[in-house]
């Protein structure tokens, strides 16, 4: 039987699912064909949606019979239409194995099943196109000696993902077994994750839920948007708790209830609180101390906040194994702590 697995690293914009893959072919996706995409050539459609493959191994993936519609093979020239079920058994790309790499990791929680490590900011999660190093799992390769494959081997123990500018708590599974029950726990919406954020703005609210679809950007495709179109958006919940109040920004928590890209910065940005330093909702990538005390001297400024303000605080989980709770806490990285300082100092709230 297949079973789905989580992973946030899949193509967003189609609906899709992940099978188990199947040893000496690659994993399996099935995509449903979406009503923006209908009418794109099978080659050109599959590179919008695995842009880590080249179009010529995906061609070749066509040409072997790994690309099927509605369960029927076909030729790269055919049309995808709305509703069409594509199933692909992507190959493993064509690089060596990532290299474990001496990166320092601060692990939060470990048994013989499962980690939970702080990822920095500034940090890819696993291995892509332009980052081939540096990663989380090449971290994680030099720090654990048995990692789960079942998300691919380029993607070992990987269960969940984080924006590379986003720091905190990520899970890591050890064995597929385990993988495979986070995953589930994931799907059904058992595991609570909690992030914090400095916005830029002052949420009116003590506490409330922001319920609003998300899609990708028409012309921007780094950026994601709101929307009421419920054809092409997916369904989207973020509850948020105000923490403290300052003139002109907030600090919040939030509990994601979907998993959306780029979720919880989308929505506080559709509120008119965009995360502090977010270059791509707020316009800025950093905050300085002259923001809140323009009369400062040069030999005075410095840069609060250098990343987006955004950090993955808590989770907590059944221990699929055990089956006790556990509950992990990802402290607040330093420059979240000098920006409250100086906004308690300079923009105390009223």
């Amino acid at each position: 039987m297949n079973v789905p697995i989580f992973s946030d690293d899949l193509p967003d914009d189609e609906q899709v699912e992940e099978l188990l893959p199947i040893p000496g072919i690659g994993r399996a996706i099935e995509l449903n064909v979406q009503l923006k995409t209908s009418g794109m050539r099978l080659d050109q459609y599959l590179v919008l949606q695995f842009p880590d493959f080249s179009r010529s191994l995906l061609q070749k993936a066509i040409e072997a019979d790994s690309v099927k519609i509605n369960d029927l093979p076909i030729k790269r020239s055919t049309k995808v239409k709305q509703g069409d079920r594509v199933r692909i058994w992507l190959p493993e790309p064509e690089r060596p194995d990532p290299a474990p790499e001496n990166i320092p990791l601060e692990i939060l929680y470990e048994d013989e099943f499962l980690a939970v490590v702080n990822k920095p900011y500034n940090m890819v999660v696993h291995p892509a196109r332009g980052n081939w190093s540096g990663t989380l799992v090449n971290a994680l390769a030099f720090h654990f000696q048995h990692l789960s494959t079942l998300n691919g081997a380029y993607r070992p123990g990987i269960v969940h993902r984080l924006d590379r500018d986003t720091s905190g708590a990520i899970l890591v599974a050890k064995e597929e077994k385990t993988h495979r029950d986070l995953g589930m726990q994931f799907e059904t919406r058992k595991i609570f994750k909690e992030y914090v954020a400095i916005t830029q703005g002052v949420l009116d609210r003590d506490s409330d839920y922001i319920e609003r679809r998300i899609d990708h950007h028409p012309h921007d495709r780094i950026k994601m948007i709101v929307t009421d179109d419920t054809e092409k958006g997916k369904d989207a919940c973020t509850y948020y708790e105000v923490e403290e109040r300052f003139r002109g920004y907030t600090f919040v928590r939030c509990q994601p209830r979907t998993g959306r890209t780029h979720q919880i910065r989308v929505h506080l940005a559709s509120v008119g609180c965009p995360v502090l330093a977010d270059k791509v909702y707020s316009g800025r990538d950093g905050f300085r101390l002259s923001d809140l005390s323009p009369n400062l001297g040069a030999d005075q400024d410095e840069i609060l906040m250098h990343r987006q303000a955004l950090h993955a605080k808590r989770l907590r989980l059944i221990h699929p194994r055990t089956q006790k709770p556990i509950a992990v806490e990802a402290p607040l990285p330093a420059e979240f702590v000098r920006t409250l300082a100086a906004l308690r100092e300079h923009r105390p709230g009223r």
